[in-house]
């Protein structure tokens, strides 16, 4: 049988509307995991394994709650928490995995699939550079099912940069990876646009010689993702874009939506 599980390799892009024009992008890429599969992977393949180390690896614990229980579990807890049951519906992850042991995701994504195939849910697991994680469990509106299609939002409730404050909104639009695979993610304020971000690959097999030759066409990709961030940041200090205080963190690190919502913008 042909696993679900793949390789993605494309690149990302953000694009700062104000106070300042500010744009970055960036080579990358991603595995998207069945989470029943990756045990599989692990047994066949020689450069990827499952919590332990390798030159290209994926651990439980870089997601979900941060420990070492069954993802799957995790994120099935979430969904029937916001009134989703996938039954034994395929859950996959999209994500950047480790490289030499090392990795660091700013968003991993679930996607919740009930058994007939139709997208049920996602989960945006969103990681700071602070070291903090928070994940938005977003119901799937049944005439988007069949189609697989992404058109979601949430209200932010985590602190992922000194330059953007918390009163904000995000915007998902997007389709289920498939031979190709796209997300933008738009970052709304009291003003209107402020941030956009893309993400665009393109599908290979899940074959060691596929992630050989992505790990050496992108090597320290993990490093360079952080190294990215704070040099970006740098560089929007010196165009003097004001800078925001952190908050205390949320109490719960999970957004639960049940159905549709309303900006808490206004707009």
């Amino acid at each position: 049988m042909t696993p679900d599980s793949a390789l993605y390799i494309g690149g990302v892009t953000h694009q700062r509307l104000r106070p300042v024009a500010h744009r970055l992008s960036y080579r990358a890429f991603w595995l998207l995991l069945d989470l029943d599969e990756i045990d599989g992977l692990d047994r066949s393949l020689r450069v990827f394994s499952r919590n332990r180390f390798n030159l290209i690896s994926f651990y439980d614990r870089d997601h979900g709650d941060g420990s070492q229980g069954p993802l799957r579990v995790q994120i099935e807890g979430w969904l029937q928490k916001a009134g989703v049951d996938i039954g034994r519906g395929p859950i996959r992850i999209f994500t950047m995995p480790r490289l030499l042991g090392y990795v660091f995701n700013p968003i991993s994504l679930y996607f919740c699939h009930r058994p007939d195939g139709r997208l049920a849910a996602m989960v945006y697991e969103v990681t700071n550079t602070f070291g903090r994680r928070h994940s938005y469990v977003i119901p799937v509106p049944i005439e988007d099912q069949a189609d697989g299609v992404i058109r979601q939002g949430a209200a932010k409730a985590l602190y992922v940069s000194p330059f953007m404050g918390m009163e904000m909104d995000y915007e998902f639009r997007g389709r289920v990876p498939a031979q190709r695979f796209d997300l933008t993610v738009r970052g709304l304020d009291a003003d209107g646009l402020l941030i956009t971000a893309g993400m665009t690959a393109k599908r290979r097999a899940m074959r060691d010689f596929e992630l050989l030759s992505a790990a050496l066409m992108r090597p320290l990709m993990t490093l360079k993702v952080v190294a990215a961030i704070h040099w970006e940041a740098f560089k929007l200090w010196l165009k003097r874009v004001p800078l925001t205080s952190q908050p205390s963190p949320a109490p719960d690190k999970v957004t639960l939506q049940a159905g549709p919502r309303e900006s808490r913008l206004g707009r």
